[in-house]
């Protein structure tokens, strides 16, 4: 008896032990305090349900290019922009999502792809300096653009990604006509005519989001765009700082599987894990970007309080226009050769 119970017993840690085997997987990311954050939310989490994840940071989609094309894929899962995320999907770079294994149900439609989804949310906003404007600053983007009511400094960013939509939004466009109109050279020329027309009041183009928070800390500029969890940051950190998320544009950071990655049915089955309500639900925990998963909002676990400074409430997401990776995909090249000819005029 005795030895039949060892041996059932060894079995099943047997059992156990290829189970774990079978679950490992390597995760990149990009370091610093969002790997942190990811980690305990998501990563860390994952392992009761039997995953062994092996985490590393990585250089981006540059780095997945040269495993592929080299043929020397050693990362299962990799932390992305959505729109890089795209056009590393175009190119071949990246697996399908099976969405028969990931369950989508309970996301925002525009926060999964076909070639990722969405880990969190964060969106392109404009801040004001409140010792200049008081708290009831500038509520659109026409507003962004209007130096008679709103007069003082701007910053604007320096790349053609989230550039043009507030523009076209400043010259009227309504948010859901933005992309068809900006799918054409002449629309694109209609935003970069209507940066043109702020230009002498835009002191910086910035080129990160430490810049532009660092901008509006030193009170160096009176209005900027950028992300909403750099001015949360600034203003933690007693920057002078608020912003709206009235006509914000709601963009998503995401997990992608590289094409030809080792584990590539286990990370599916760890997407569809750190997907859940309740893993997502603990992201505002430690950084201040929302879930994907709208189920998240449900559990309990995010008080009233907390959703209603996150990009991806109900309330919130509602305001914005989401990002569209389909015309970035199609027109950002061709865009953003325009905008840097605009620049350098």
């Amino acid at each position: 008896m005795k030895v039949k119970t060892l041996t059932t017993l060894a079995a099943s840690l047997l059992a156990t032990t290829a189970m774990a085997q079978d679950k490992e997987l390597t995760v990149a990311s990009w370091g610093g305090s969002y790997q942190e954050a990811q980690s305990k939310a998501l990563f860390e989490p994952a392992a009761a349900a039997g995953f062994d994840v092996k985490q590393e940071t990585y250089g981006g989609m540059s780095d997945v290019r040269l495993q592929v094309q080299t043929g020397q894929v050693t990362l299962d899962i990799v932390a992305s922009g959505s729109g890089s995320a795209a056009r590393a999907g175009a190119e071949g770079l990246l697996e399908e999502l099976d969405y028969d294994v990931i369950d989508v149900s309970t996301f925002y439609p525009s926060l999964y792809s076909k070639y990722c989804i969405g880990g969190d949310v964060f969106s392109t906003v404009f801040a004001w300096n409140t010792e200049t404007y008081g708290e009831d600053g500038p509520q659109s983007w026409a507003d962004f653009w209007d130096v008679e009511k709103f007069p003082g400094s701007r910053a604007y960013r320096g790349s053609v990604a989230g550039a043009l939509e507030p523009a076209l939004m400043a010259d009227g466009v309504a948010p859901e006509d933005v992309y068809e109109v900006l799918s054409s050279e002449d629309g694109i020329e209609r935003a970069l005519d209507k940066i043109r027309e702020l230009r002498p009041n835009i002191d910086v183009f910035w080129s990160s989001g430490a810049q532009h928070a660092q901008l509006m800390k030193d009170g160096e500029v009176d209005m900027s765009t950028g992300w909403n969890g750099r001015f949360d940051n600034a203003a933690a950190d007693g920057a002078k700082v608020a912003y709206t998320y009235n006509q914000a544009l709601l963009d998503y950071d995401c997990f992608a599987i590289p094409k030809g990655a080792p584990n590539t049915d286990v990370a599916m089955e760890f997407l569809n894990e750190i997907s859940k309500p309740e893993y997502q639900d603990d992201l505002p925990k430690y950084i201040t970007y929302g879930p994907t998963n709208k189920a998240a909002y449900e559990t309990g676990e995010i008080t009233e309080e907390v959703a209603a400074t996150l990009p991806s409430s109900p309330e919130n997401a509602a305001l914005q226009l989401p990002i569209s990776l389909e015309w970035y995909a199609e027109w950002e090249t061709i865009a953003a050769e325009m905008y840097q000819e605009m620049l350098t005029e």
